[in-house]
């Protein structure tokens, strides 16, 4: 007799109408084992997809949710996010398990509600061991898991840079560095990423433009890895950036703070440099990176991890199953 598939509800707050990319990635990966997923939007309104939604936009979340779980009954929820993990929590009928992705930990003011829905959560994973560390101190708690996102490492590979420059439009002679995310958003640091790029070009004999990873589709992204010359990831903090798994995957050198789990993803890595946060170091790494036309060997690293889409996606579905058993 054939079991019915497990049922996942994933709770996740979506931005400007879309969720964060890795998440329906993550999906559909886990999807290919046989589970059945649904997604919910947080700020399902679009009236209410701001920076705060307030106490009556939570309200209504947490109705809509319920109704969400009568219809689609689902035998574990799946909350990325801390607070999306409380909300979860608030009913106590279905197991809910919950991933924390830097954010949550990394700001004060909202790591007490991450550190509730903790309490709360059948089981809790952390993208990265300092998050994790945070959270939990030095003892991790049984009911932990330590899981990065996974890499599309059929999508996101090595391919030949002349041909994803053509692909993008971009100019074959020029020296191209990506910043690692939106120019206006705060975390990202785009001021030390301007002030970086300004400094190097006063030292190097070709100036570098910076380019704004704003707007492009999945596979464009994966082609932008392969088209730029290095990324460029300024940040204040972060929890285990998918930018950085992802252009390893690609080949492509990074200058980076010290931010996540970013060192120890590029640590031993040829071509990935690891800086302290001010431009001065910053844009000696880029010297350093921009030296060599060489592509790094960052797909090895991500294969030695175990950092691929099946990998992690086993992993997953191993605590659903063992969730779904204590439930």
């Amino acid at each position: 007799m054939m079991t019915e598939p497990l049922r996942i509800l994933v709770v996740s707050r979506y931005h400007h109408g879309e969720p964060s990319p890795f998440i329906p990635d993550q999906v559909h990966q886990i999807e290919r084992l046989g589970y059945r997923f649904q997604l919910f939007d947080i700020c399902h309104n679009d009236a209410i997809h701001t920076e705060g939604i307030g106490i009556r936009g939570y309200y209504n979340a947490y109705i809509r949710l319920r109704h969400a779980i009568r219809d689609f009954q689902p035998d574990i929820i799946h909350a990325h996010y801390g607070i999306a993990g409380l909300l979860s929590n608030l009913q106590r009928r279905v197991p809910v398990v919950t991933t924390y992705h830097g954010s949550d930990i990394n700001n004060p003011k909202v790591l007490p509600l991450s550190r509730l829905s903790m309490l709360l959560s059948a089981h809790n994973i952390f993208v990265s061991r300092k998050t994790m560390r945070i959270a939990c101190g030095e003892k991790s708690e049984k009911d932990c898991s330590l899981i990065p996102c996974a890499v599309d490492t059929e999508l996101f590979c090595q391919k030949d840079k002349q041909s994803a420059r053509k692909a993008m439009g971009l100019d074959q002679d020029k020296k191209l560095v990506l910043f690692a995310g939106f120019f206006e958003v705060e975390v990202k640091n785009y001021p030390l990423a301007k002030e970086t790029i300004e400094r190097y070009n006063q030292k190097a004999e070709q100036k570098a433009q910076l380019l704004e990873l704003r707007g492009y589709s999945r596979e464009e992204c994966a082609t932008l890895f392969n088209a730029v010359d290095c990324l460029l990831l300024t940040s204040k903090m972060e929890g285990s950036p998918q930018v950085i798994k992802e252009a390893l995957a690609c080949g492509c050198p990074i200058v980076a703070t010290d931010v996540g789990d970013v060192r120890e993803r590029t640590e031993g890595v040829d071509g990935c440099y690891v800086c302290a946060p001010v431009s001065e170091a910053l844009s000696d790494g880029l010297l350093k990176a921009l030296a060599s036309s060489e592509r790094t060997k960052g797909a090895e690293r991500i294969v030695k991890d175990r950092l691929d889409a099946l990998s992690i996606s086993k992993r997953i579905a191993e605590i659903y199953e063992t969730v779904k058993k204590r439930s």
